[in-house]
C-alpha cells in the first residue's frame, strides 16, 4: 500500500479533511504560515551547512 508513497487521491483526501477541520477561511493563513516556516527552516539549514564548511 505504501510502496508508491503518496498518490494523487491521497492528497485529495487530505485536502478535504483539512477543509473540514479548519474551514475555508483559515486555510490561506495556515498555508502562508507554513510557507514562512519552511523558508525559515531552509535558511537556517543553509546557514548551518555554511558554518560547517568553514
Amino acid at each position: 500500500m505504501l510502496r508508491n508513497g503518496l498518490e494523487p487521491w491521497h492528497l485529495l483526501i487530505l485536502a478535504v479533511v483539512m477543509i473540514a477541520l479548519f474551514g475555508s477561511k483559515k486555510l490561506p493563513d495556515t498555508a502562508r504560515a507554513l510557507g514562512k516556516s519552511a523558508r525559515i527552516l531552509k535558511s537556517e539549514a543553509k546557514a548551518m551547512k555554511d558554518d560547517e564548511a568553514r
